[in-house]
Parts: structure tokens; sequence; C-alpha cells
């Protein structure tokens, strides 16, 4: 992947010493390390804005389930469950 940008940011001395410090540290370029650190910073914010967009339509497909009358209350939920739980102890 070619490198032609320039990203140019303003950050306090001692932060700077000790990053370029552990990078050296580590054997690997400082600007390798910030490349990688973006990469994984956007990788993180796609997930999480993926899964917020999936949890969104979730929520609204029950949204729209209860307007339709299609859905159960929370006390008829419980109940069924309740019933369920005593039907499995009974069981075992």
């Amino acid at each position: 992947m070619s490198k032609e940008a320039v990203f140019t940011m303003k950050l306090e001395p001692d932060l700077r010493a000790e990053f370029i410090a552990e990078a050296a540290a580590a054997h690997r370029p400082a600007s390798q390390v910030l490349r990688e650190l973006m990469r994984e910073f956007v990788q993180r914010q796609r997930k999480a804005r993926e899964y917020n967009e999936f949890l969104h339509s979730k929520v609204e497909a029950g949204r729209a389930s209860m307007r339709a009358g299609l859905g159960k209350s929370n006390d008829e939920v419980e109940a069924e469950f309740a019933a369920r739980r005593a039907q499995a102890v009974r069981q075992v």
C-alpha cells in the first residue's frame, strides 16, 4: 500500500518520547506502530457501529411487532417461563 498522505499531530513531549522509546525497544518504526493503532481503531469503530445498527434494527423489529399486536407483555412472558421452569424442575 502506498504511503502518500502525511498526518501531523500535536502531543505532549513526554508522551512522544515514551512512544518513540517503546517503538524502538520493540524494534519497530514509530510510524508502523501508529498505522497499526489507527487500523485497529478503525476496525473497532466499524464493529461498534455495525453492532449498534444491528441492535437498532432488532429493537425496531420488536417495536413494530408490538405495534402490530404480535408481541407479548412482560407479564405474559414471565408467566410462560415460570411455567416452563416449574415443568423442568418436575422432570428432574
